[in-house]
């Protein structure tokens, strides 16, 4: 019996080789998935491994003449009877010539499996006889067609399995390059952070702490390490005791250095109107208040108020009774059409600060139906409120659906019930928000502070390890 082995894409490429190599009586005799090549056990392509046998004398009858000499007569086995009657010889056995109908469909599969070489021009034959990838349904098709006359014998079972499996195609072949594209570049990556210095290692694990992006810490440090290595081409030696403190005064410099051009102008004298949006229990009422009796106590100027929010219960009551504090107007509106003339009611205002109500601003619905509230023009601002405790991903969401109406000023609240601000930071450079106001309690009007770069900064590194 000859045997041999073939490593294959799949099973119906191995079909037209063993005809070839083996002769049509050729037999299959066990498949299984292999994986060849690849880097320390990964990226292995996946291969079929296919054994395939034929009698000897069934490869060699195959090309011989259809008439075969008879065997000679066997001789009477060893230890048998001498007067036992011989064995009759065995009729010569003469193997069919494969009829017109099988040849066909050879034919077809071979003239298939070159024009799919034609088309991928990459799959070339290898020394284990890697053969260009044939359909398996064009192979089931044609042995279907002709179950009697495929002169190959292949399990259905196999055949079947083979054909469900999907051929590899040139969108896997790049999904399987993007995939290790991604692996080798977070391999450089983890390389590089585990050889920078401890000071530069130790300024992203607190930028990490404060929920700074990643795209922000990346390319602060990138900054900070330019400047040391530029400092150390001029000569300039940093002392490895004083290497965290330089680290965290680069990175407190650059930081302060793009945050300031953030810095908004506080509540002027020319401002007439600010508006107050957000999502629901940010504290829009309780920062309205503040403001308001910072305006009415320090800067001496007549206020009034305005609130649409009539969804949330006792809103109009929490915010009339800030009102009835500072002796302070108040106005309630229920629809566009109202805010006229509540407008109207406190024209002898100087400032007037109007309350909405919170809704879902994830939803550009929403953001459209408190926007047409909003009074346009020189004298007016709008400001958009936002609890430092919220999900970056959602406070993101929020300011990029009130960016598109132009609001560009935010006001931050609860900054006193969490450790991380890298929010303010993340928004200002994402979506050019523009810090006012940082809220850092409930008393009215001491717990809120106009936003500074610099005490900013500050917060967010604090101090380094080595002070």
């Amino acid at each position: 019996m000859k045997v041999k082995r073939y490593v294959v894409n799949a099973l119906p490429e191995a079909l037209p080789m063993i005809r070839s190599e083996l002769g049509i009586d050729a037999v299959i005799l066990n498949t299984k998935e292999i994986r060849v090549g690849g880097f320390l056990g990964m990226f292995g392509k996946k291969k079929t491994e296919v054994i395939a046998a034929v009698e000897t004398g069934s490869a060699n009858n195959s090309s011989s003449s259809s008439k075969a000499k008879p065997p000679a007569r066997t001789q009477t086995a060893v230890g048998a009877r001498p007067n036992a009657m011989p064995q009759a010889s065995p009729k010569p056995v003469v193997p069919a010539a494969p009829s017109p109908a099988a040849a066909s469909v050879f034919d077809a599969v071979l003239s298939h499996a070159a024009e799919v070489k034609q088309a991928r021009a990459a799959a070339t034959a290898t020394e284990v006889h890697e053969l260009p990838k044939i359909s398996p349904a064009a192979a089931y098709g044609a042995r279907t067609a002709a179950p009697s006359e495929v002169p190959v014998a292949v399990a259905p079972e196999v055949l079947a399995q083979d054909v469900r499996k999907p051929l590899l195609t040139e969108d896997h072949l790049l999904a399987e390059i993007r995939d290790m594209k991604q692996w080798i570049v977070r391999m450089s990556k983890q390389q590089q952070q585990e050889a920078r210095p401890a000071a530069i290692q130790a300024l992203q694990d607190k930028l990490e702490d404060q929920e700074v992006d990643q795209q922000w810490i990346d390319q602060l440090i990138e900054q900070v390490e330019a400047e040391m290595n530029e400092a150390k081409q001029h000569g300039i030696a940093i002392a490895a005791d004083d290497d965290t403190a330089y680290v965290w005064g680069c990175a407190r410099r650059i930081l302060i250095g793009w945050m300031r051009k953030f810095e908004a102008n506080q509540i002027s004298r020319d401002t007439q109107v600010i508006h107050f949006v957000g999502p629901t229990g940010v504290g829009k009422t309780t920062s309205i208040a503040k403001l308001a009796a910072e305006q009415t106590l320090k800067a001496g100027r007549k206020v009034g108020f305005i609130t649409s929010d009539t969804y949330r219960i006792a809103a109009v009551d929490q915010l009339r009774t800030y009102a009835t504090i500072l002796n302070v107007p108040l106005e309630v509106v229920f629809s566009p059409a109202e805010v006229t003339r509540a407008f109207k009611q406190l024209e002898g205002r100087e400032l007037i600060f109007m309350d909405t109500a919170g809704r879902n601003f994830r939803n550009e619905l929403y953001v459209s139906e408190v926007n047409s509230l909003l009074q346009s023009g020189s004298h007016s601002m709008t400001y958009l409120v936002l609890s430092l405790t919220g999900k970056f991903s959602d406070m993101s969401t929020v300011a990029g659906n009130f960016a598109k109406y132009g609001i560009d000023h935010v006001l931050f609240t609860k900054q006193d019930e969490t450790h991380a601000c890298g929010a303010i930071l993340n928004l200002a450079l994402e979506h050019g928000l523009k810090p006012t106001y940082v809220a850092c309690g409930q008393t009215v009007p001491d717990d809120i502070a106009p936003f500074q770069a610099a005490s900013y900064v500050e917060q967010l590194l604090g101090a380094s390890d080595d002070k």
